[in-house]
């Protein structure tokens, strides 16, 4: 992959920005952006860099021009929606500018009948979902912090629930992308209904490439009508018995739209009780979500689980807990990690940290661990666990969060398999001069 030159041809010039997005308030200096948005900003590159300002296009033609510009000039880009998640991943290198889709955020179709919607990738989640609550839809995906994410964020993270238990990934429920390309090029791949092959699957690949490959500006997603009824299962208990429930679940018939396992404090500290915890949600019509619960509940019954069902406001509220919770971190020293492994190995991992989550049938979840060497204990096991297994199966440990400090003395991603080569020159393809996100991926591509 080419450097990039560190004779630049001249200094970020902010008005260059102005005459492009034209409005008030649409390029801010750096020193008169609002502090906490500074913080944000600061978590997401290495220490001794501040940017020059912010840009806020608001038209996926305004954002073309401004990224022609950067690419002219040869100037670093750390692309952005709200900012809920920028703290994510490795810290970008040199950025120069933050360019922000926040005000590009318009419904472009919801076509109804055909159950796909269209926005542009600033519109905020929480809107998007009122907007298809009025047609009785949802968008399937549960991204952190729901209020403040962005579309385009939570793809570019690749941000998803414990609804991918029924309904898939973030790449498995979307139709088509439109993005501008490193040299300011508009481009799109995908269409705007359910059954397509149009162009290659640029979905997927964009789909957790946290800004490095190009400015995601549109976005088509495939979606589900509101189920009638939800109710919420709650088992806890002894380790062994919690796992044996979790095995029972995922090889019988039954349906769940979320199911997880939960560690001993995040247990406790939701108010659920002792021990290790399953939880697990069904969405159907009442007559199934009823006879499904009631069988959870039986089995762990069966195996001397505490068990309870919760519906209506209860099970809502208690999903909005456990999001919080699990995303909230006590200190600033702690560090929230993305963990992958195979599922019967979840109850283990759980058994051996504070706080965690963990998806029963994926292996995906989330935990918080207290120190980097906690971080590299658990990496290390997970890896060791898997040495007889192939590349593919032996898990994974990824940084989500931590101190910048932190994020620059260990490898964020982890990486042990043998696709960078692969990845660099993707990134080539797409960003031959290395200006978009810079060093935030793996590999520090």
């Amino acid at each position: 992959m080419k450097a990039m030159s560190n004779d630049r041809p001249q200094a970020v010039c902010a008005s260059d920005f102005a005459s492009i997005v034209g409005e008030e308030n649409a390029v801010c200096l750096w020193e008169n952006i609002e502090l906490g948005q500074q913080k944000r900003i600061q978590q997401a590159i290495a220490s001794g860099n501040s940017p020059s300002c912010i840009v806020y296009p608001s038209t996926q033609e305004q954002l073309a021009a401004v990224i022609a510009t950067a690419y002219t000039n040869n100037w670093r880009v750390l692309p952005c929606g709200s900012g809920s998640k920028l703290s994510w991943g490795g810290l970008a290198k040199g950025v120069d500018i933050v360019v922000s889709t926040e005000r590009i955020n318009q419904l472009i179709e919801h076509a109804v009948g055909d159950l796909t919607v269209t926005v542009e990738a600033g519109m905020k989640f929480s809107d998007l979902q009122a907007l298809l609550a009025k047609s009785r839809q949802f968008l399937a995906l549960d991204p952190t912090a729901p209020e403040l994410a962005t579309i385009g964020g939570i793809v570019a993270t690749g941000d998803t629930g414990s609804l991918r238990q029924r309904y898939g990934s973030v790449r498995d429920q979307l139709l088509g992308i439109t993005f501008v390309r490193a040299d300011g090029q508009v481009a799109k791949a995908g269409g705007r209904v359910v059954k397509n092959v149009a162009g290659y699957d640029l979905m997927k690949l964009f789909t957790g490439s946290y800004g490095t490959l190009g400015f995601i500006t549109q976005l088509t997603f495939r979606v589900y009508p509101l189920p009638e009824t939800s109710g919420t299962v709650v088992l806890t208990g002894k380790a062994e018995a919690v796992s044996q429930a979790a095995d029972i679940l995922r090889g019988s018939a039954l349906t769940p739209v979320q199911a997880d396992l939960l560690s001993n404090k995040l247990v406790s500290s939701l108010g659920l009780g002792e021990g290790l915890g399953l939880i697990a949600r069904f969405q159907s019509i009442s007559e199934s979500v009823k006879e499904q619960s009631n069988r959870v509940l039986e089995v762990g019954q069966k195996l001397g689980l505490n068990g309870a069902i919760f519906a209506d406001g209860d099970e809502g509220n208690l999903w909005q807990r456990l999001q919080e919770r699990i995303h909230t971190t006590a200190t600033e020293t702690v560090i929230t990690c993305k963990i992958g492994v195979l599922p019967t190995a979840a109850v283990e991992i759980l058994t051996q940290v504070e706080l965690g989550l963990i998806h029963i049938s994926s292996g995906l979840g989330l935990l918080q661990l207290e120190d980097k060497n906690q971080v590299l204990k658990v990496r290390d096991e997970i890896r060791s666990a898997g040495s007889n297994r192939t590349q593919a199966n032996r898990g994974f440990l990824t940084i989500l969060e931590a101190p910048v400090a932190v994020k620059e003395q260990i490898d964020v991603w982890g990486y042990t398999g043998n696709a960078l080569p692969l990845m660099r020159r993707i990134k080539e393809q797409f960003d031959s001069k290395n200006i978009l996100s810079p060093g935030r991926f793996v590999g520090g591509i």
